[in-house]
């Protein structure tokens, strides 16, 4: 049996108004603070600036991680995650066979620049 979808919404009322740009992760550091285990990220979005998000990758290698080509969401604002403003949300699924909420990267296949705008 298929499992229902959520509803069907409009593109220009929901997706279009997301910011999700291409960033290469610069450093990565267990974030003690936070509720559960999860790395502390600094992102360099190029031309909108490096960026900070906690985000539960840690089923991955730290060194896995450093220079990997990831996507965010640049206009959720921040929140808080332990003591760290985390300022983007980094896109991820279910890391298989993990904990719910162990994630692994969205990424694109070849590499591209910096900055540029998922659509």
């Amino acid at each position: 049996m298929l499992k229902e979808t959520k509803p069907i919404v409009s593109k220009e009322d929901t997706f279009d108004l997301l910011d999700i740009r291409l960033g290469r992760v610069i450093s990565v550091e267990i974030e003690p603070s936070a509720p559960k285990k999860a790395y502390r990220l600094m992102v360099d979005f190029g031309k909108f600036g490096i960026k900070t998000s906690v985000g539960r990758f840690t089923n991955h290698p730290r060194e896995d991680i450093q220079n990997k080509l990831v996507l965010g969401v640049l206009n959720f604002g921040s929140i808080k995650i332990g003591n760290v403003d985390s300022e983007v949300l980094m896109l991820g699924v279910q890391f298989p066979k993990a904990e719910s909420g162990e994630a692994t990267f969205v990424t694109p296949a070849k590499d591209a620049k910096i900055g540029s705008k998922l659509f």
